[in-house]
């Protein structure tokens, strides 16, 4: 079969084993498909070494030059390992077809999407050549990772020089049953603690000469299980909170304990603040005389993008190539996103979907692959031209 740009452009991208923080020239391929439609494409390294985390700022100025509003497209080139190739039906990084399928690591998650965006792009400016306002992508090769020195670093890089942006559709995989039936208009924050609780060492025969910090914690991390922080509202769903990890012992079964460590994580709502939550489980653990220590990770704030331009946009665009009118939904974990929000009052995410991302086999349907490019190119047209 003949493939379309975006099929083509996709499986190029696949086939760079870019995981993270490898960009593996994914960037660098697509800034060669920009510099002719007139962006100025601009690298940004960053990382431990200065240069781990490849990023790429491109724009294209709009008719207005300074004045020009400016609509962004965002995502990421890295992808997660993809495990032993032997467990795939293909090769991971071999772009496959098979059964209507297109097969990769990042083929959802977010290659396709990328594909998707620079074809739009491309389509749109040959239409119109000279539209009102700026157009930009922001790519990172560090989303899958610590997102330490991706996003965030060209965020704060662009907050310094005053840069401008009004609209940003960052391309996640956000669709669930049918491609289309999904639009993330915020996340959620996450907030993250290791807690250590102290004991006195001792022998399990003898505990009266010891004490064992996993029983004194007990009752109090059952209150921290049942404990409801709040009711979230319209838009976000109520703040969780969840042990991942509890570690304890020094291997052997007559050791009472010195200490145990406890990692917890909350995603929280606009509804509570973290320092509310930190003051309330300080507050828990006080109640219950533990010899503790906290340490907190504070890794994403929550945004929300109310209705409105952009929005408006992406939603006509969706339903005119899928026929469905996308939900709203702030669900899920963190993304880029919540970086690009400090600078950009309305960012959305929206991409294919996202049944098989992080899996083996991770695929898209290959009919997923134009309308994607179709949406894009629309809301350019309403909101760039």
């Amino acid at each position: 079969m003949n493939s379309s740009a975006t099929h083509a452009l996709a499986e190029a991208l696949i086939a760079r084993a870019s995981v993270t923080p490898d960009d593996a020239g994914c960037q660098q391929l697509i800034a060669d498909r920009l510099r002719p439609l007139g962006f100025q494409c601009e690298t940004l390294p960053a990382g431990p070494d200065g240069n781990t985390v490849h990023n790429l700022w491109a724009l294209r100025s709009g008719a207005a030059g300074a004045d020009s509003p400016v609509f962004a497209f965002a995502g990421h080139t890295d992808v997660v390992p993809p495990g032993p190739s032997t467990s795939w039906h293909s090769e991971p990084f071999v772009p496959t077809l098979r059964d209507g399928r297109l097969y990769g690591r990042g083929a959802a998650d977010m290659k396709s999407s990328l594909a998707a965006m620079v074809v739009a792009i491309e389509q749109f400016l040959a239409a119109t050549p000279n539209p009102r306002a700026a157009i930009a992508l922001l790519l990172t090769s560090d989303e899958e990772g610590p997102a330490l020195n991706g996003t965030v670093h060209v965020c704060d890089v662009l907050r310094a020089r005053g840069q401008r942006l009004d609209w940003c559709v960052v391309g996640e995989p956000t669709s669930g049953a049918r491609f289309g039936d999904t639009v993330k208009n915020g996340r959620r924050g996450s907030l993250s603690a290791r807690l250590t609780v102290r004991g006195v060492q001792g022998h399990v025969a003898y505990p009266q000469l010891a004490r064992n910090p996993i029983h004194t914690l007990a009752p109090a991390l059952a209150e921290l299980v049942a404990e409801r922080w709040d009711d979230g509202n319209a838009h976000f769903p109520p703040t969780t909170w969840q042990v991942s990890n509890i570690r304890a012992g020094t291997g052997a079964t007559n050791v009472i304990p010195g200490e145990v460590e406890v990692d917890f994580n909350f995603r929280y709502s606009t509804e509570s603040t973290p320092e509310q939550l930190q003051s309330r489980v300080r507050a828990v653990l006080d109640s219950h005389a533990l010899d503790y220590r906290l340490d907190w990770t504070l890794s994403g704030e929550p945004f929300l993008t109310a209705p409105g331009a952009l929005l408006g946009a992406l939603g006509d665009a969706i339903e005119a190539e899928t026929g469905l009118r996308p939900q709203l939904s702030t669900s899920g974990g963190t993304s880029d996103g919540r970086f690009i929000a400090r600078l950009c009052p309305q960012v959305v995410e929206f991409g294919p979907s996202n049944a098989s991302i992080h899996k083996v086999d991770e695929s898209i349907a290959l009919a997923e692959l134009d309308p994607l490019a179709a949406i894009y190119r629309r809301t350019l047209e309403v909101l760039v031209a």
